[in-house]
């Protein structure tokens, strides 16, 4: 009998100790859930362009309360979160202007760029208004950009990233496939030019995501979660040309920055 009641008492204070550790670790998990400290760089597909509901004091670089990092960051109460991203940004921009809140202390950075360098506007207008031999002869010379200019201007943002954040996980988000092929459109562009600008998006994420990878960067491609939600799909994500708002035109609508980019940044961080 005080045999069992020895053995009782034993368990009970072992289960004890095991819950008192169990729950040390929540605590300690959710202390380090709200400790995050995290900075979102990167172009107008990062500030919000097309989602509406943006912030005044951001001025031109329009950066949105639906975009996916303040989305990301009104889940989860970061400790600090810096939202430096802007429209029309270039890798240039970035070195030069967004990385002012990163510091040793950053723990998580999250960014989009290369697009504005590839030339998208010029791309998309070309495509929009001109035959489709220059569209196409837009989009090659597009490509060749990413072949011999891109890579560098990427490796100079990472690095500086690096070198300002060592500590942080830096999650580099993609860009999606603008066109559902064979989709609802009647008009506009036609299928060899969906095709091409396409291919294109899909030759520009890959060259990211290697230079992503080189820098020991986690890269999130956001094409499988636009995935039936491209323009001509008949639930797009992404603004089709917008003769009222041009500068919304080809970018995420707050379904495709909650829906499509939210997601992605969610599995990676």
């Amino acid at each position: 009998m005080k045999m069992s009641r020895l053995v009782a008492f034993s368990s009970s204070l072992l289960l004890g100790t095991v819950l008192a550790l169990t729950g040390a670790g929540v605590a300690n998990a959710e202390e380090s859930v709200q400790a995050v400290d995290y900075v979102a760089l990167g172009d107008s597909y990062s500030s919000g362009v097309g989602a509406g509901s943006y912030d005044s004091a951001s001025g031109n670089c329009k950066r949105s309360t639906r975009a996916y990092p303040a989305l990301w960051a009104a889940a989860n109460a970061p400790a600090s979160f810096a939202f430096t991203a802007c429209s029309g940004a270039r890798t240039g921009d970035v070195t030069a202007g967004q990385l002012a809140p990163l510091d040793s202390s950053t723990d998580l950075v999250s960014i989009s760029i290369g697009g504005n360098d590839a030339g998208f506007a010029d791309v998309m207008t070309t495509c929009v208004l001109q035959s489709e031999a220059t569209c196409l002869s837009r989009i090659a010379t597009a490509r060749g950009y990413v072949d011999s200019t891109l890579p560098g201007r990427l490796d100079s943002v990472y690095a500086a990233i690096s070198a300002k954040a060592p500590a942080a996980r830096v999650v580099v988000l993609g860009y999606p496939r603008f066109y559902k092929l064979g989709g609802s459109c009647l008009t506009g562009l036609s299928e060899k030019e969906r095709t091409a600008i396409n291919s294109a998006a899909d030759y520009l994420n890959a060259a990211t995501a290697k230079r992503a990878a080189d820098h020991g960067f986690t890269f999130g491609d956001v094409a499988p979660t636009f995935t039936g939600h491209e323009i001509c799909s008949g639930s797009a994500w992404l603004h089709s040309v917008n003769w009222l708002n041009i500068g919304e035109s080809y970018h995420p609508t707050a379904a495709g920055q909650s829906g499509g980019y939210l997601p992605v940044l969610n599995a990676k961080a």
